[in-house]
């Protein structure tokens, strides 16, 4: 995929993260785009490993492992935030 669609997909899995597990971070549009490409790294990189199979393109199943992986991207921003209050 081209930096382009990694945008989009990003995107994407970044705001259905958000709507799962909605909290008190001010993130704006480039956050949530960041946010959903790292965990799709993640979601891939974890999905790869247990042998799931890989993010390869736009699909359901691409999208629900990049989705997974920026919940568990955004649960670790909830916690460091809350450590940080602390």
């Amino acid at each position: 995929m081209g930096i382009l669609s990694w945008v989009i997909f990003g995107l994407l899995a970044g705001v259905i993260a958000r709507c799962i597990m909605p909290g008190k971070e001010h993130m704006g549009i480039i956050m949530t785009i960041i946010l959903g490409i790292i965990g799709a790294l993640i979601g891939g990189v974890v999905s790869t490993a247990l042998g799931f199979g890989k993010i390869n393109g736009f699909n359901i199943y691409s999208i629900a492992i990049a989705t997974a992986g920026s919940i568990v991207v955004l649960f670790a921003i909830h916690k460091i935030r809350a450590c940080k209050k602390a």
